[in-house]
Formats: structure tokens, C-alpha cells, sequence
């Protein structure tokens, strides 16, 4: 008898497995956290093979924790941290480098030529991205010129690239699957989003051979089945989608202009958008949302670089809190930020302001000033870096935004969403499932098996926890807005020569 629909969810800092029941309901979770690696000040790195044997031990583990078995398992569905770059031997499967991360910005000097080369425009008319280190291109042209005879060996079809979920499929399947869904593709500045294929020019502008890049499916469907001798049993592997695109679907999100917030390590706002992308010129992003059913959705896209990992920062870095959950605790000891404001660039900033070369700063630092507010003023900067891109959303889109419905680990902190609600002048509602990524994941495959008729059997399944609604003046909202924007304005450029 069929139970459970499993998740795979691959994320920055940790791989993650969670199995649903049929409606929505957590019933086992397996999780581990491995090394960030940084070579240099703006790299990012991890171990391919410790992304791969992180998430197949909590694969296992999960089911063991419920003394279940594979027989109950309709099938494996995958989201995954986007735009992260990895190449491996297609015969040993074995990485020539280390997977490049999305946060990572060693081809700033690179994106920075492309945009003198005039390519900008035809990037933005084909993908939907604008030109950042953040996409896969040129962090797949970054391992080719620098790993000793990789482009041969490519141009020889000897390699093969993949996002993380390409990674996962090809490993979970014994080699034999090659294949990503169209939500990952369109992160890569490679695939146009209006044919729905990979694009000859601009693989021909980035010198990629075809043959490295995957097969591009719908998100639910049969992308393969596992390998036996690796899984234990051969299970159908249903549904696959980019993290943030898997929130939307697991937070309902199935109607244009509706709206989700991930607070991860970095936090994504996503606004569907409907069967048309919705292609704009001022830092948004349109990004496939999902492929289902014969159609392909679409989204806007914002992105903030640092949301989380801002909290892990007041933990391993600054050491002022023991765990995340304590940012609340110590944030609640103040009644404000006592004037202090931190941009927390640590990576560049995303949208609206794109820019790599932005750092991180604490203004308006007094000698009243204590720990407690700079752990309060640090999650208000996840505030207001939220509010920042749905203004901009909506300014493009025309669309009032009259509720945000948000996700990820930080959203289970009840000063933060209070204050974004103040900032926001909107309600936010809190699921009672804040697991969406991989919510979403296993919907996809349930839909693809045959454990669900129709999105509306899975909004049926959809509860609210907690509801916050806006207890501040206009006043009070804009003069803080106004504060904010003056600290960012001091953050940008700040590493350019």
C-alpha cells in the first residue's frame, strides 16, 4: 500500500529528505549540513560527492526513522539549489571540480565583458536573466578554462554539466539518466524560455558543447527510475524543480499573482505569472515557474542574495547568538534597532540593485548601542530587502500585492514576519507546513505517479498556522524605508576600483 511521496531537497547549506503522506503532512524528515568551502574572498564551493552522499544517507534515513519501506513509497521528487555549477566524467561520473555555488562571484570580471560585448540585450530577450555571475553560464566557462584539457574533453563528449538536480538524477539512476526539468534550465543563461530548448547562439557564444548539456523535461513527469544496487529499489523519480519554483507550487501559488517569500540563505520572491513570460528591463527576473500538464507556467523572480545566512553570520561569525533560533530572542530584548541599520552585501545585492561589488555595512552605531540591536536591525534587513523587490513587482506587473505568503527556515521567527507585515503594510500568512521547497517537490511527482487528480486536490491540503497582520502608520512605514535606502546607497560599489 502506497503512503508516502519523497523529497529530495538539495539545498546550499544542507541536503535534506522529507517524506509527505498523501495530504501535505511531514512524516519523517532526515537532515545533514556540509563544508562551504571559500578558496578566495567571493568564492563559493562544495564537494560534488558530498552533496551526493549527504543526500542519499538521508534518503535512508528518513525511511528507517519510521521503520517504513521502499514498497510505500509512490515515488522521489527533487528541488534542488538552483544556478550551482558541477562537470563530471560521463564514463567515471566523477566531478573535475568542485561544484561552483550560485553565490558565488568569481566571474564578475567575466559578466562584465559580456555586457561591453553587447550581449545583454539577446541574453535578457532569451532567458529571461539578466547578466550576473549568479546563472550557470559562465560558471561552466570558468571550469572549462580552468581545469587542464576540460574544453577538449568536452568538444570530445566526454563530459557532461548539470545542475544539482542533474547531478542527483544521474546518480540516483546508476548513470543512466542525463536530464534536468525546465524550471533548473532557465537558470542557466543558456535555455531559451520562448522555445523551450537550449539555445544555439548563445551555447555557441559560451563555446559549450551540446553534448555536456542535459535533456530538458517537464517538471512532472517520469524523468527515470533508480538504480536498485545504489537505492535498494527501483523507484520512479516523478517531479524535479529549482528550490524557489518548487516553493511556489508547495506554497499553492497555482493562479497568476499570487505570491511567495523563501526565507532561506538567501530569499526568493516569486510571483506566478500565467502561461506568458512576463519579460521586464528593471532587475527582475522572468524565469520558467514550471512544466505541467502539457503547458509551461512562468514567474517574476526577485531575488536577495542574503537572508539566512545574515542569522548564521550573527552565530559563526560575529558569535553574538548560539543558535538561529536565539536571533528572535535577543532581537525581542529592544524595542527597535535603536537607529543601527545593516545591509548585510555579503555576496553583492540582488534585486532591485544588482550589484556585485556592494558590500556589507553597520551604519548608525551609537555608544548606546549593544549586541541586541544589531541582532534586531539584522533581521529587519531581511525586511526590508523583501519589501524592496515587491514594490518593484509591482510597479512592473500593475499587481496590487495584498498578501505574501511565506516559507523557509527564518519564517518561523514571529518578530520577523511582524516586523515584515509592518514594512509591507500587507497581512503575511505562515503555512502549517513551512516545509514548501520539498512540499512542492513531492507534489509535483505525486501529480506525475498518480497520487493526485489535479492541483485542486493538493489546495485542498493547504493550512494556514499563523496569519500577521500590520499594526504601523504610513509615517512610521516610509520614514523607515527612507532610512533603509540611505544605508544601501553606502553598500553599493564598494569593492569596485
Amino acid at each position: 500500500m502506497k503512503k508516502y511521496i519523497m523529497a529530495l531537497d538539495q539545498g546550499t547549506t544542507s541536503s535534506r529528505c522529507i517524506l509527505f503522506d498523501k495530504s501535505g503532512k511531514i512524516a519523517s524528515v532526515g537532515q545533514r549540513e556540509f563544508a562551504q568551502i571559500f578558496p578566495q574572498e567571493g568564492w563559493v564551493e562544495h564537494d560534488p560527492m558530498t552533496i551526493w552522499s549527504t543526500q542519499i544517507a538521508v534518503a535512508a534515513e528518513a525511511l528507517l526513522r519510521i521503520g517504513g519501506s521502499w514498497d510505500e513509497v509512490y515515488g522521489i521528487g527533487i528541488t534542488n539549489q538552483r544556478e550551482t555549477t558541477i562537470v563530471w566524467d560521463k564514463k567515471t561520473g566523477q566531478p573535475i571540480y568542485n561544484a561552483i555555488v550560485w553565490q558565488c562571484r568569481r566571474t564578475a570580471k567575466y559578466c562584465e565583458q559580456l555586457v561591453h560585448d553587447g550581449m545583454e540585450e539577446t541574453i535578457k530577450e532569451k532567458t529571461g536573466l539578466l547578466i550576473d555571475p549568479y546563472f550557470s553560464a559562465t560558471k561552466i566557462r570558468w571550469i572549462l578554462d580552468h581545469v587542464e584539457g576540460a574544453q577538449e574533453r568536452a568538444e570530445k563528449g566526454e563530459l557532461a554539466f548539470g545542475t544539482v538536480d542533474s547531478w542527483l538524477i544521474w546518480n540516483l539512476t546508476g548513470g543512466r539518466v542525463h536530464a534536468t526539468d525546465v524550471s533548473n534550465a532557465s537558470r542557466t543563461m543558456l535555455f531559451n524560455i520562448h522555445t523551450l530548448s537550449w539555445d544555439d547562439e548563445l551555447i555557441s557564444f559560451f563555446r559549450i558543447p551540446r553534448s555536456m548539456l542535459p535533456e530538458v523535461l517537464p517538471s512532472s513527469g517520469i524523468f527515470g527510475y533508480t538504480d536498485r544496487n545504489i537505492l535498494g529499489a527501483q523507484l520512479p523519480i516523478g517531479g524535479v524543480a529549482g528550490d524557489q519554483q518548487a516553493a511556489l507550487f508547495g506554497q499553492c501559488c497555482f493562479s497568476e499573482g499570487e505570491l511567495k517569500n523563501t526565507y532561506g540563505t538567501g530569499a526568493f520572491l516569486l510571483m506566478n505569472t500565467g502561461e506568458k513570460p512576463y519579460m521586464t528591463t528593471n532587475g527582475l527576473i522572468t524565469t520558467v515557474a514550471w512544466g505541467l500538464g502539457g503547458k509551461t507556467y512562468y514567474a517574476l523572480e526577485g531575488s536577495v542574495f542574503t537572508c539566512g545566512a545574515a542569522i548564521q553570520w550573527l552565530r559563526d561569525g560575529l558569535r553574538v547568538i548560539d543558535s538561529a533560533a536565539d536571533s528572535e530572542y535577543y532581537a525581542s530584548k529592544v524595542p527597535d534597532s535603536g537607529g543601527v541599520m545593516v545591509v548585510p552585501a555579503f555576496q553583492g545585492l540582488g534585486a532591485p540593485w544588482w550589484d556585485p561589488y556592494a558590500r556589507g555595512i553597520i551604519i548608525g552605531i551609537t555608544r548606546a548601542t549593544t549586541k541586541y540591536h544589531i541582532v534586531r536591525a539584522t533581521l529587519e534587513s531581511l525586511a526590508y530587502q523583501t519589501a524592496d523587490v515587491i514594490r518593484l513587482m509591482e510597479n512592473t506587473t500593475g499587481i496590487c500585492v495584498r498578501q505574501l505568503k511565506v516559507d523557509g527556515g527564518a519564517s518561523a521567527n514571529n518578530l520577523l514576519l511582524s516586523f515584515q507585515s509592518d514594512i509591507l503594510g500587507i497581512p503575511i500568512e505562515r503555512p502549517a507546513c513551512v516545509e514548501t521547497t520539498a512540499l512542492g517537490a513531492a507534489y509535483l511527482c505525486g501529480l506525475a505517479v498518480g497520487a493526485y487528480d489535479s492541483v485542486d486536490q493538493i489546495r485542498e491540503n493547504r493550512a494556514i498556522e499563523r496569519l500577521f497582520t500590520p499594526g504601523q502608520t504610513d509615517e512610521w512605514r516610509d520614514q523607515h524605508i527612507k532610512e533603509w535606502r540611505r544605508a544601501v546607497e553606502r553598500a553599493l560599489v564598494w569593492k569596485e576600483n
